[in-house]
Order: structure tokens, then sequence, then C-alpha cells
């Protein structure tokens, strides 16, 4: 196993950026860049043992600076998802965050998480080579409050994961919300579509949405509807029954805050099977409905539904649905989540 580093470039104000390729024992590898956390390549090897890299993405910095909307690869903060009209009242406080998703915010906001640099430091395991990144997001960035120390550490284990895991302390009290926004196609980044990948979803229910793709606060069974993906079920077999594609919060069946299978995705043509454990609650599925052609990196054009996203996480607008797990952050506490992506092929 190894780790190697070499510059990246740097962001037009000047930041120098990194990029580190981690290599497990297996030849499994990954590629994650300094600025927005993001994992450029993820290499897995099909039925016959040849890797081929399943994530979307670019080749140059450049790329990801001037095309960012996709959030390919990208950590995700302070807050994944969405928050309607970028407003929530905490401790009898309203405050008013970034909006960049409509009158909604997204994401982050305008700077999230997947614009930054982060520090990076790599970590000496025995189970396989990771990379340690901290940020400090400053009270009032993006409108949230307090001084947030964030921590992501991704491993590359001998076991064939990519383990992501989170960490986040505050100084005032907050919301923190992160996730990890990879667009995976299993077959390659340039197959084609997903629509043909077997999804399972451990998840009975999902919170319904209104047609700005917000929470309506309503939690739903998935039974007879295009949403049950409970047994292994193509992609693409009922997409056309929801309106837009999927982008929907899923709410996993384990939410006690252990490690537990949260979905699994088979690709037949390549073997590749990937199976995801999280921590959260919940899961976005989201079908790269905006992909629509414009956008090309690595040598391909990236379609829509030419990816998938799986976005382990607490729900949607949970600070202004009362109902939904908190995502309120104390000082004092800390907030943690862990997420495994499992590679097999059969």
């Amino acid at each position: 196993m190894s780790i190697k580093k070499k510059s990246f470039g740097k962001t037009p104000g000047g930041k120098k950026v990194d990029l580190y390729t981690l290599t497990n024992d297996n030849g499994l590898q990954t590629e994650i860049m300094t600025y927005g956390g993001i994992v450029r390549t993820l290499l897995t090897p099909d039925r016959d043992g040849e890797l081929a890299d399943i994530v979307l993405g670019y080749d140059t910095l450049d790329e990801y600076i001037k095309n960012n909307s996709p959030y390919f690869g990208a950590l995700i903060g302070r807050c994944g998802n969405r928050i309607a009209k970028g407003k929530f009242t905490l401790e009898g406080v309203q405050y008013t965050l970034a909006t960049n998703n409509g009158p909604n915010h997204l994401h982050g906001g305008i700077k999230g998480f997947n614009k930054v640099v982060w520090n990076a430091q790599p970590v000496e395991q025995d189970d396989g080579p990771a990379l340690k990144l901290t940020y400090l997001s400053k009270d009032g960035e993006e409108g949230y409050p307090g001084n947030l120390n964030c921590t992501v550490i991704y491993s590359l284990t001998n076991n064939n994961e990519l383990k992501v895991s989170y960490e986040a302390k505050t100084d005032k009290t907050t919301i923190v919300n992160l996730t990890h926004h990879s667009y995976f196609n299993l077959g390659s980044f340039c197959s084609g579509d997903i629509l043909n990948h077997q999804l399972m979803l451990n998840a009975n229910r999902f919170t319904s949405v209104d047609e700005e793709l917000m929470p309506t606060g309503e939690i739903k069974p998935v039974k007879g509807t295009p949403m049950d993906f409970t047994k292994p079920t193509a992609i693409g077999s009922r997409i056309k029954q929801v309106k837009g594609g999927y982008d929907h919060n899923f709410v996993l069946n384990s939410s006690d805050g252990s490690l537990a299978l949260a979905a699994s995705v088979y690709e037949q043509d390549s073997g590749r099977f990937m199976e995801i454990f999280t921590t959260e609650p919940g899961i976005q599925f989201y079908t790269g409905n905006f992909l629509d052609g414009s956008i090309k990196g690595k040598d391909a054009v990236y379609n829509k539904h030419n990816g998938f996203c799986l976005e382990t996480q607490h729900f949607p607008d949970a600070p202004n649905k009362p109902a939904f797990p908190s995502i309120v952050l104390k000082p004092g506490d800390k907030y943690t989540h862990i997420t495994v992506h499992k590679f097999s092929a059969k």
C-alpha cells in the first residue's frame, strides 16, 4: 500500500492544491484533492480483475473550479442537501444562509466545503492508506453560526473499502450535516447511463418532496411506488414515473446510529458490486438528472443519468422539520458520521 502526493495547481486566490494517490494492497486506487476534499478517481476491479475508474470527474483543477455545479466527488458541508428559503431558527435566533438553489440553500451555499482548500495529512494505518483532511469553518461563513472544526478521514482499506469518517466540533450552537457527493458508474465513468444498474435500498420509507424538491415533512412508505428498492431493481425500470428522475431522501431501516447496510448496487456487464454502510439515518438517491451533455471530463461527455449518487445524511431541511432527526450541534458535543463503500465483483 502507498500514499503519493503531487501538486495539482492553484486556486484563483493563489492557494496551492495537492492531489494524493492512495493505493491499497490489492491495487485499488483513489485520487483525493485538497480542493473540496474531492475524490477525483476511484479504480476498482471488474470480475476479470480489470481496473476501471468508476467516478465521474475532471482532469484539471480549473475544470473543477469552473464547472462546480455537479459537486463531482466533493465533500459537502456545513449542511448537505436543501434548507428551505435559506432560513432556520436556533435557540430563538433566526439565521439566514446563502441561497444558491433558487430561493433555497443547497449543499453549504455559494462557497460550501466543496470549494475550500482542506489541510491534508497522510495517516499510517494497519488496514490501508488514509488521508486526514481538516478545515475550520469560521463563525458566519455562508450564514452559519459558530466556528466549526471539521475532520474527514478517507481510508482505502485492504478489505477493498473506501471509508469516510467525519468529525466536527463547534464553539457555538449550530447545525451540521456532512456528506460526500461522488457520482458513481460501476461500468466506468465513460460507459454510458446507469439505468441498468441493480439498486437495493434498505429503506421502507422516504421523505416526500414538493415541486422544489423540498421535503413536505411527510414520510411515506415506498411499497407500491416507484420508490421501492427494497429488492434489487434496475434503476431505470420505473424512473419515467418519477418527475425529473430520482432526487429523494430515503429513511433507512437502521437509524440507531450503528454502522449498517444502507444500499447495494450491481452492474451486470462488469460484475462490479458496491455496498454502502453508514451510521446516518438517511440516504439521498440522485440519478444525475441535471447532467445534460454540456459538461465534459476525463475525455467523456456527461449526459443525463450517466452517474448516480448515494449521499448518506440526515434528512433535508431538518432544521425546519421538528419531526426529522436533529442536526443541531452544541459546544462540548461532537458530530460523528461514518460511511463505508465496499467493493467486490461477481
